[in-house]
């Protein structure tokens, strides 16, 4: 399993995204909503004490003693930061650590908590399938065609796909 947490994030959100990106076609220098994600992380990586770990081929954002903490700009797609943690919360017990995910938003588009996610048999078994799902998309030649989504506008890849 060597698939990143951006790889599983952008899987949940756009397959298309997803393959362009693990086939090399990063058009995310050009984002501006890119550039505010990573300068908000990283003005909050410097007031935090554990700030991110590289382990294997995923970079996690905090880790204490009972939480791997994942903190993104917005809560625009809960659901692929979910898979996102549950890679990483894998990847952890693989090594002997076991802890719960907590995701943290900067900005909150609704009334988004901090969310709890625990490693269960269930959603282990569901992540080694999406993984599986990954690694034979990220293999095909051509990416999947693009589906206009609202979503799509605020996209790093929206010129790529739609003009």
């Amino acid at each position: 399993m060597n698939i990143s947490g951006t790889l599983i994030n952008y899987y949940v959100h756009c397959p298309t995204q997803c393959w362009l990106f693990a086939n090399r076609l990063n058009l995310e220098d050009n984002s501006e909503e890119v550039r505010i994600g990573k300068v908000l992380h990283e003005l909050r990586e410097e007031k935090s004490k554990n700030t991110e770990i590289s382990i294997d081929n995923v970079k996690i954002d905090r880790l204490t003693r009972d939480y791997l903490i994942e903190v993104k700009k917005s809560d625009s797609d809960p659901q692929a930061v979910k898979w996102q943690v549950l890679l990483y919360l894998y990847k952890l017990r693989a090594k002997g650590i076991e802890r719960k995910g907590r995701i943290e938003y900067i900005e909150k588009n609704h009334a988004t908590p901090a969310e709890i996610i625990e490693l269960t048999p269930d959603n282990e078994a569901d992540l080694v399938r999406v993984v599986g799902e990954i690694e034979t998309l990220i293999d095909q030649p051509q990416s999947p065609k693009p589906i206009l989504a609202p979503k799509c506008k605020k996209c790093a890849y929206y010129d790529y796909c739609f003009i």
